[in-house]
């Protein structure tokens, strides 16, 4: 599958697919999604304390399969937390750009400032 040639609405099946074939949705509440998630973000522990560099190096280094198993984690947590409760990820996403959008206007360019302090 590749990224370019792949919808949301394809990914969401292959996820529900899995599932299904397991009879695991039984076990995966809206809490238990949120534990996914979490736990899935441990790629982080990768990063802490490291230079833009050494952080960089990771992603050519031993670790990247690391990372992308985290990343694929997240994905597939967010997309069977999305199936399952009817959340438009598409729609979702461009709702949350707009707001983001009203924080964080082009005039903000290059600023790392929170909105806050714009």
């Amino acid at each position: 599958m590749s990224d370019n040639e792949t919808t949301v609405g394809e990914l969401k099946a292959v996820v529900n697919r899995f599932i299904d074939e397991r009879e695991w949705w039984q076990y995966h509440t809206a809490k238990d999604f949120h534990g996914y998630l979490d736990r899935g973000c441990r790629g982080k522990e990768h990063f802490i304390y490291k230079s833009q560099e050494e952080a960089d190096e990771l992603f050519s280094g031993t670790k990247r399969v690391e990372i992308e198993d985290e990343v694929a984690d997240v994905l597939w947590a967010t997309l069977a937390l999305a199936s399952k409760h009817g959340i438009a990820l598409s729609s979702a996403l461009n709702e949350n750009l707009a707001k983001t959008a009203k924080r964080y206007p082009i005039g903000a360019r290059g600023s790392n400032k929170k909105y806050t302090e714009l």
